[in-house]
């Protein structure tokens, strides 16, 4: 589900970046980019707040596989790479979508290391439920990121939004 999500606001980047050559569409396709990516970040937040609960209601330990924990790990390396890529691409094309998108990368990157955090603990310690609580820390985080992105308020740096 949360693959989905990130799928969602880079398709919605990939078309507006499709428009950056008609200068009269450029502004109307933004905006409604930013929309698409502020939802996407409302609907992290919701489905990263219903998985915590339900696991911890349930006390549901973390699954673990070589291939997530590779997974996982590769994401917390790449992602902050990629981030710092469309923040800097986002400054040059004056894109306040692109910037958005980077911190949903961002918090990408972070859910992926407490991920790993949530199976470390649970394997050393039997604490199944940090994962999870971790989680619900990230909430209002991603919902704050939302909102800033469903105003508008996403850069701040002035080029940004040129």
């Amino acid at each position: 589900m949360n693959s989905g999500i990130e799928l969602l606001s880079g398709i919605a980047l990939v078309w507006r970046l499709s428009m950056d050559e008609d200068p009269e569409r450029r502004q109307h396709v933004e905006a409604i980019t930013l929309r698409v990516v502020g939802i996407s970040f409302i609907a992290l937040a919701l489905y990263v707040a219903y998985d915590a609960v339900n696991s911890i209601w349930n006390r549901t330990p973390p699954e673990t596989s070589l291939v997530g924990i590779a997974l996982a790990a590769l994401s917390v390396v790449v992602m902050p790479v990629l981030a710092r890529a469309k923040r800097r691409i986002a400054v040059q094309i004056g894109s306040r979508a692109l910037h958005a998108d980077s911190r949903q990368t961002d918090l990408c990157a972070y859910l992926s290391a407490i991920l790993l955090a949530g199976l470390v603990l649970n394997a050393v310690l039997g604490w199944w439920w940090s994962d999870p609580v971790a989680g619900l820390a990230m909430t209002p985080i991603i919902t704050r990121e939302g909102v800033q992105a469903l105003r508008g308020d996403t850069c701040h740096d002035e080029s940004c939004g040129r």
